[in-house]
């Protein structure tokens, strides 16, 4: 489906177009794009038979926005480069929502519009729109009997004030309030926020306020009054996008349930059982949710085509991209070389680097130690949690919101060591970490609806409660029927309000705001 198309830039082979295309984001969805570029011949619509196809690219807009700027080569059709063109697209968050403003205003000596006492003075701001009508954005109550009145410090949203643009112009008004609704107009004056944010700290602004009429009439007029602005407090509030645009990546831990209760992988009934023709339900489970995690852990590294065709005299370029590099654990087996139970190994048996290339990777080394190992148990994950733990508790040492880490627990049954694990989410919900649970197999999984937290606040044993919900538990089997995206969906889609309470919580500001 074609979303939009830009202008025309004629005889330019490096244009910048101008044109800005609006998408929908869905943290928790892949959304594929594909930009094709074309030398117009302007007989027609884009894209007909007239027009030369001068290269295409595909990615996603989550790899998009994770790296705000996203540079790469153009390619034609089969894989083959278009020379050495590229595309570079960049994003920025048009619907975010950056916070309120706390705003005192007072007045001194304002003109009195009464005969038998003083002007009851009230003020209002107006923000003033593209389409050059007016729009009310606060009324201060009423000060009665009162030309040097303090008003009650106020809060409104940025978006209100000003559309969240410092520079947009706010008109001001001081009224003289009549309880039959004739309200006196005393003055008034035009501000930006930009000028008003000179107020923060210590410092004071203030404005004329004006009657027109009278400064036309009135030779030696100078004001009706003058308002102040005696403090301005900005409180930010920052949307998911800010993080991942200022930087913060998404690191994906997977951990894989390998207790005897699954069955013998070497059975076609056992749960780890590998059929070459269909993905069991832990590797659907896996792919998933992994497909949208790979888009936010970037790296440097160098543009390739899609597929084994790159020519080798192809431009040696490099661009930002996903690392994609994925941490996969296992837990519930005897591992070699002693075949001790363990609850947190690499699948990858390399106790240095769990980290496997891509969700390919990870598949791979999950194929290749099953008929290495011994299924066992007990089912106990507050080990992995807490690995996992430790290292987001490393990164939170920072006070940057650089990285935050979603572990995927992958189990066929309700873990043993409850209250061990109730304890580790306890600690876990102080740290950048947000926690996966998918319940694979017929098991009765209701148990494991305590951790999700939706029922009523998770405790620790000893009664502490979670710092955050940070524990989402879904059965596949509700999805069994369903296509991949819609388990992505249900599982991350509660993820950006997690990141954004944690780093709120924190007092951290995204990194490049």
């Amino acid at each position: 489906v074609q979303v939009d198309r830009s202008e025309v830039i004629k005889s330019n082979l490096n244009p910048v177009f101008a044109k800005i295309f609006t998408v929908d984001y869905y943290f928790e969805e892949v959304q594929k794009l594909r930009f094709e570029v074309y030398d117009s011949h302007g007989h027609a619509g884009l894209g007909t038979h007239d027009d030369d196809f001068l290269g295409g690219m595909e990615c996603t807009v989550g790899q998009i926005v994770a790296q705000k700027r996203v540079t790469k080569p153009l390619f034609l059709k089969y894989g083959k480069f278009a020379g050495k063109s590229t595309i570079t697209v960049i994003s920025e968050e048009i619907s975010g929502n950056n916070g309120y403003v706390e705003l005192a205003f007072r007045a001194k000596k304002l003109d009195d519009k009464d005969l038998f006492s003083k002007s009851d003075p009230f003020l209002e701001i107006y923000r003033l729109d593209d389409d050059g009508g007016e729009q009310l954005v606060y009324r201060t109550e009423v000060v009665k009997n009162n030309l040097s009145p303090i008003w009650e410090p106020f809060k409104v949203s940025l978006n209100s004030l000003c559309s969240c643009e410092e520079k947009r112009k706010l008109r001001c008004v001081v009224w003289d309030y009549d309880s039959r609704g004739k309200h006196d107009f005393i003055g008034e004056f035009f501000t930006t926020f930009e000028e008003m944010q000179k107020a923060m700290g210590e410092n004071k602004v203030q404005w004329d306020c004006v009657n027109p009429k009278y400064k036309i009439k009135k030779r030696n007029y100078k004001n009706s009054g003058v308002v102040v602005l005696l403090d301005l407090k900005i409180h930010r509030v920052y949307s998911f996008l800010d993080y991942i645009m200022g930087g913060c990546q998404i690191h994906f831990t997977v951990a894989i349930d390998f207790t005897a209760s699954n069955g013998d992988p070497r059975n076609s009934c056992s749960l780890h059982y590998i059929n070459p023709y269909q993905p069991n339900e832990y590797l659907k489970a896996l792919v998933a949710v992994g497909e949208i995690c790979q888009d936010y852990d970037r790296s440097v590294a160098p543009a390739g085509p899609p597929g084994p065709s790159q020519p080798s005299d192809g431009p040696s370029q490099i661009f930002p991209c996903s690392d994609k590099k994925f941490s996969a654990l296992g837990f519930g087996a005897r591992i070699p070389p002693k075949y001790e139970v363990s609850h947190d190994f690499a699948i990858n048996f390399n106790p240095d680097n769990d980290e496997c290339e891509g969700i390919q990777g990870v598949v791979e080394s999950y194929q290749s130690c099953l008929p290495k190992i011994q299924l066992y148990g007990p089912t106990n994950v507050a080990p992995i949690i807490s690995k996992v733990a430790r290292v987001a508790a490393d990164e939170e040492r920072t006070k940057e919101a650089s990285q935050y880490f979603i572990l995927l627990i992958l189990t066929d049954g309700v873990v043993t060591d409850m209250a061990d694990t109730r304890e580790a989410i306890v600690r876990a919900s102080y740290l950048p970490m947000s926690i996966i649970i998918v319940g694979v197999g017929n098991a009765d999984f209701t148990d494991m609806q305590i951790l999700d937290g939706d029922d009523g606040v998770l405790r620790s044993p000893k009664g502490e409660p979670v710092l955050r919900d940070i524990v989402q538990f879904v059965p596949f089997r509700d999805f069994k029927n369903a296509s991949p995206t819609a388990l992505a969906k249900c599982v991350l889609a509660e993820v950006p309000k997690q990141v954004v309470e944690y780093y709120s919580y924190k007092a951290f500001p995204p990194r490049c705001p």
